[in-house]
């Protein structure tokens, strides 16, 4: 069976706009430009050509992977969820156990993680040690800087906000 890709509702949307912002407006745009570039003559040392060829090649490329994620998306909504285990969707408040430095961060889909606005990746090293734990026990996480321990002090399930309001890594 094929990967599932969780997302929350407003990561499914953001994908959405994104998929069809590049079907509706980057996909012709780069048409035209391949149709104006052809106008100039000899292909095989037309840049113009060659840039828009390669610009092609990325816009399907990136439409291809919105609707394989969207087609095996799994769309969660934190606010329906509940408990203290941490799970995809929860916003985790931690604690550094040698700092007492505390830091929060909302569990979400790959293309949604923005880490100035404390949203991590499913797949990121600290959202993998938090899922399945609860509040009150220690997180070992494996950083650059070596191991680090954290406690888990809060499990929320909030509304995650839209993706556009910053550029996410997708």
């Amino acid at each position: 069976m094929a990967e599932k890709f969780p997302m929350t509702p407003a990561g499914n949307a953001w994908m959405r706009r994104r998929l069809k912002k590049l079907k509706d407006v980057d996909r012709p745009a780069n048409a035209r430009a391949i149709e104006i570039a052809r106008g100039h003559g000899d292909l095989s040392e037309n840049a113009d050509y060659s840039a828009a060829k390669e610009e092609q090649g990325m816009i399907e490329a990136k439409i291809r992977e919105f609707e394989a994620k969207l087609a095996l998306s799994e769309v969660i909504d934190p606010t329906s969820l509940s408990g203290d285990t941490v799970k995809f969707g929860a916003t985790v408040t931690i604690e550094d156990a040698d700092s007492g430095e505390q830091q929060r961060y909302t569990i979400v889909g790959e293309h949604e993680a923005s880490i100035k606005k404390g949203k991590i990746s499913i797949s990121a090293p600290v959202a993998r040690a938090l899922i399945g734990k609860s509040v009150g026990d220690a997180v070992v996480v494996t950083t650059p800087k070596g191991k680090r321990e954290y406690e888990v002090v809060e499990v929320e399930w909030l509304e995650v906000g839209d993706p556009d309001d910053d550029e996410p890594a997708a």
